[in-house]
């Protein structure tokens, strides 16, 4: 499951797409070291409204 979702968070990390917060949230939960990756695409792209608070995912804009 892990080289999917790194594949897929590596595409999202080169096209600038964003893959959702409930997929983030998803691998987020699911895998301590897509936690890394995941923080380094918000740094990346804080265009995506999504940030980190208290180890949990969101929405900043909610």
């Amino acid at each position: 499951m892990r080289p999917e979702r790194m594949q897929k968070l590596k595409v999202a990390a080169n096209l600038g797409q964003n893959p959702g917060l409930e997929y983030l949230q998803e691998c987020w939960d699911d895998d301590p070291a897509l936690q890394i990756v995941i923080k380094k695409l918000l740094v990346k792209f804080p265009q995506w409204g999504i940030a980190i608070v208290d180890g949990v995912l969101m929405k900043w804009n909610d």
